[in-house]
């Protein structure tokens, strides 16, 4: 075997070894974020409400079972690691579940999942769901996979993995839900210093994610959140002009947080996805993309489909489809794969300063 071969082989070998495909574009994805990410660690929370694991959630995954995905099908996660040539991350909590001991140093290399429905950037804000993953709880999970890693691997082998990694960070929309349904925060806090107290918080969790390894990051802005179905439903089926103005005030000041925080560290590379203009595309263009209904929940009770959350009782809509809305503030399996296409794909209308696909070839 000539040496050109021999090396060959062991490049093969090395990827193999740790459960690497050859189609592939990186290594792994961790995800951190909130419902819109979540791909089961709130089944393993046992006080949470916060769960997607009764019909008719998962009616059109993979056995038409539900998941712990508060969606019909996939959602954001699932789409991401379609693109990327990989499976989804695991949630972290299903990997140190019983049953599952000996399988985490691998399952940690090739990507974990810390998202959680209900989360926030602040950690009060799952008290409206009695239990989730605060963002702070996320990444400290993600440091305790860190620190096992430096043992499994070693340091040096270690960063190179991670930098050749994608941190996902889909988070905040908790927040100003929160914000804009407690008449106490809003006593206690302007809008403007509610959400410049986010934009701390945030930047101080990823600061922890880059002193932990992490160099390429995905972020993603808030949606368009006056328009889900739940605040619709209180405002005589119209958007609420205000929640949306301080969802692009946040996304503003998000891209200004970005571009600050990359100024002082060394190394970092983000593509930032503007949610809301990508979701106000879908509800002012919706024939374009094949959507009839987006004022209404697929899967709920009452008016819109909102008066109350999707539950084995609620009312399902024929087409999955036609509708932008899922539930009362998620999106169909449909709606997060134009979402998904954008995020890689986009121009810069959507994604700045550059697409996923091109965060991947930095």
């Amino acid at each position: 075997m000539g040496f050109k071969a021999l090396l060959v082989c062991s490049f093969v070998l090395f990827f193999y070894s740790y459960g690497f495909s050859m189609a592939q574009m990186v290594p792994a994805v961790y995800v951190f974020g909130d419902s819109l990410v979540d791909v089961g660690n709130n089944n393993y929370l046992t006080l949470s409400i916060a769960k997607a694991n009764h019909r008719h959630y998962g009616i059109d995954f993979l056995n038409h079972k539900p998941t712990g995905r508060f969606s019909n099908g996939k959602n954001a996660a699932d789409f991401i690691g379609e693109k990327l040539g990989l499976a989804t991350s695991p949630p972290y909590l299903s990997l140190i579940s019983k049953g599952n001991k000996n399988e985490n140093n691998a399952s940690f290399i090739n990507g974990v999942s810390f998202a959680s429905a209900g989360a926030g950037i602040f950690d009060g804000t799952d008290e409206r769901y009695r239990q989730s993953l605060p963002l702070t709880k996320q990444v400290n999970y993600y440091t305790n996979v860190y620190e096992e890693l430096i043992r499994e691997v070693g340091a040096s082998a270690l960063q190179k993995h991670l930098s050749k990694s994608i941190f996902a960070v889909v988070i905040g929309n908790n927040d100003l839900f929160g914000y804009f349904e407690s008449s106490e925060l809003r006593k206690k806090n302007t809008p403007q210093q509610y959400v410049d107290s986010m934009l701390f918080s945030l930047k101080l969790q990823l600061q922890r994610l880059y002193d932990n390894g992490g160099r390429k990051f995905e972020i993603a802005g808030v949606g368009a959140l006056g328009c889900c179905p739940m605040f619709r439903l209180k405002n005589q089926t119209e958007c609420v002009v205000e929640t949306n103005y301080w969802s692009v005030q946040y996304n503003k000041g998000l891209q200004s947080m970005l571009k600050e925080w990359q100024s002082e560290n060394q190394g970092i590379i983000y593509s930032y996805f503007d949610t809301y203009v990508a979701m106000n595309d879908l509800i002012q263009n919706p024939a374009s993309y094949g959507f009839t209904d987006v004022k209404a929940a697929c899967c709920g009770l009452g008016e819109l489909n909102a008066r109350a959350p999707c539950l084995p009782v609620s009312h399902l809509c024929p087409n999955r489809q036609d509708h932008i809305f899922w539930d009362q503030f998620h999106p169909t399996e449909a709606a997060s794969r134009i979402f998904v296409d954008k995020i890689f794909d986009g121009s810069s209308t959507y994604t700045s300063p550059i697409n996923m696909r091109q965060l991947v070839a930095a």
